[in-house]
């Protein structure tokens, strides 16, 4: 959520700020701008309400400098506006702050310090860039100074990066619980909130723990404690492509990456198995899990769907039960857990705070946890005590499709190796790689079908208000996912529903022409009551789709999929969903990337 780009010593500092921008707006996009000077002091700042492509058009050509910081915005504080947008300055314009997170205390800073201050705008950063400015001008502190004792003050999470126009070949830059990188380039230097901002200028990056204050140049990176101390830490080398952040041919990066699951669920396989087709998930983590008496799934949105679609293969192979818990309601109000609890984290960034709160708690009472997402030495990633990657590549479309699927069989590795370790019978026959090559091969004969699915949302979901998934078991979880992605991005209420508890109240909703789409996978145990419960809606008037599983057909269902492992079937399963929100965006004129008030990292509580 937002995101904070800059760089200090480039002749191309306008250019790489708005390059990095442009990457990172799949984080905030109701408002953007950049600050620009260079070693005469000639300053510029230029924001704007709306997209990046809205700011760029506000950048005249001489806008031009050899450092800067720009920020693109998901509104927090203050609704969407030019003086509303970052960065921020102080009152004499001295210093200029962009800020991603929450301050908590705002309030408070402002009365008691702030009180005779004139603020343009409504929003904490705001604050925060004239505190500093305060501090800086009664105390006669230096910019770091100044800096340091705002931090002491401000609560809350924040990445801070911090100019002074006095200064300009240097950026001060802090963080708490939100992301922050440092760039590394070739005489000069980078922040950004994720390495896909600047991977087009460097592959290096640094990390920033929580609480440190960084001094940036363009001839070096100097990282400090909360007490002053000098950190000597070593750069890494970011494993990213080009080519993997970039649409292609693609319309949409939803739909791209919807495409690229077949890929990902063979990559899988090859990284998670060695050449005699054996499981190699780390054996520390194996043996940590292999000790507990209970799982805990934390996460939020579609990895929290994704740890109930897991949870099935997780209890039969690990023969552990598995509760799942909402990262945000965790935080606050953590249940009695069991004598020996083992966290699995799911997020596709790594950043999620509402998580990442969890995983605090989970730390100070010793808890062993794993932490599986898509981004290597992420937050949750360098604070677990392991970590499984997803390997999906980067997801840039806010609606996570890649992740969500490489989620659940990355926890179906997970499962294996425990249930092999422990003599469980399922786990040894459970052939992963040959079943999840059959997902593959499912997924793209659903991609072929694309024309025919789209032509079943044109009648259905193009000027609907609301609409309803339904499904029993695995479906069931299927739904809940379902749902979120067709309300995420085109705007009509969804709610997946557990089929059998319809006639419990919620059949009340079905009028004439109401949309409800049914999932069928192939579990004789409940399919047959699944289409009890089509028959019981088409009865009040709706109208349905059915998905189903090839050996569960018949002639009269609209989308047929392939049959695959019951362990996997969500996998498969959602593939059509997907699809369906996809072309229901697509035909409601909608921005399929970029859904209305969201953003794809939650950094926030």
């Amino acid at each position: 959520m937002c995101g904070i780009v800059g760089v200090v010593g480039s002749r191309n500092a306008r250019d790489i700020l708005m390059q990095g921008l442009e990457k990172l707006e799949y984080r905030g996009y109701d408002s953007a701008g950049i600050f620009v000077t260079n070693e005469a002091q000639a300053a510029h700042l230029v924001k704007s309400v709306g997209r990046i492509a809205d700011l760029r058009e506000k950048i005249g050509m001489e806008v031009t400098g050899t450092s800067g910081i720009g920020h693109t915005r998901w509104a927090t504080h203050g609704k969407p506006s030019e003086s509303n947008a970052h960065p921020h300055q102080s009152a004499d314009e001295q210093f200029v702050l962009v800020h991603n997170g929450v301050i908590e205390n705002y309030l408070e800073i402002k009365r008691e310090y702030l009180a005779d201050d004139h603020f343009t705008g409504e929003t904490d950063t705001e604050i925060a860039v004239h505190l500093i400015a305060k501090l800086a001008k009664e105390k006669n502190l230096s910019t770091a100074d100044a800096f340091k004792a705002a931090l002491n003050i401000i609560e809350g999470s924040y990445a801070f990066a911090l100019m002074n126009v006095l200064e300009p070949d240097v950026i001060y830059v802090a963080k708490n619980k939100s992301p922050l990188l440092i760039g590394l380039g070739d005489g000069y230097n980078m922040v950004c909130s994720d390495a896909m901002a600047m991977i087009r200028e460097t592959s290096e990056f640094m990390e920033i723990h929580d609480k440190e204050l960084v001094t940036l140049t363009k001839d070096g990176v100097l990282i400090q404690d909360a007490a002053g101390n000098k950190m000597s830490r070593e750069p890494y080398t970011a494993e990213l492509d080009i080519s993997d952040i970039g649409k292609g041919t693609y319309p949409f990066y939803m739909l791209k990456e919807i495409d690229e699951q077949p890929a990902v669920m063979r990559k899988l396989s090859q990284l998670y198995t060695d050449d005699a087709g054996n499981v190699t998930v780390d054996h520390a983590i194996i043996d940590a899990l292999g000790q507990a008496d209970r799982i805990y799934i934390i996460a939020a949105g579609t990895s929290y769907n994704a740890g109930y679609a897991s949870k099935y293969v997780l209890e039969t192979l690990t023969e552990k039960p598995v509760e799942l818990g909402i990262a945000s309601e965790w935080g606050y109000n953590m249940p009695r857990l069991s004598e020996k609890p083992f966290f699995i984290f799911l997020s596709q960034s790594g950043e999620t705070a509402d998580s990442r709160q969890v995983l605090v708690k989970t730390n100070e009472l010793g808890i062993p946890s794993l932490t599986v997402t898509n981004v290597p030495g992420s937050t949750l990633s360098r604070e677990a005590s392991f970590t499984m990657l997803l390997h999906a590549g980067p997801e840039i479309a806010v609606a996570s499709t890649k992740a969500y699927t490489a989620q659940i069989a990355a926890l179906s590795f997970l499962a294996k190796a425990v249930g092999q370790a422990i003599g469980n019978e399922a786990a040894a026959a459970f052939d992963i790689v040959h079943e999840l090559s059959l997902v593959a091969q499912s997924i793209e004969a659903t991609l072929s079908e694309k024309e025919l699915i789209e032509s079943k949302v044109a009648g259905l979901l193009s000027d609907t208000r609301n609409a309803f998934y339904i499904g029993r078991g695995q479906d069931y979880y299927v739904s809940m996912e379902a749902s979120l992605k067709l309300k995420e991005i085109s705007y009509i209420q969804c709610e997946g529903f557990a089929a059998g508890e319809l006639k419990h109240g919620t059949i009340a909703l079905i009028e004439e022409g109401t949309p409800v789409i049914a999932l069928i996978s192939n579990n004789p145990k409940v399919a047959a009551h699944t289409r009890g419960n089509v028959s019981e809606v088409v009865a009040r008037g709706a109208h349905v789709i059915t998905i189903v599983e090839q050996e569960a057909a018949t002639t009269e269902d609209d989308i047929i999929i392939n049959n695959v492992h019951p362990y996997l079937s969500s996998i498969s399963m959602v593939i059509p969903t997907q699809l369906i929100a996809y072309y229901a965006s697509l035909h409601r004129g909608l921005d399929v990337d970029k859904p209305r008030n969201l953003a794809k990292s939650v950094t926030v509580e």
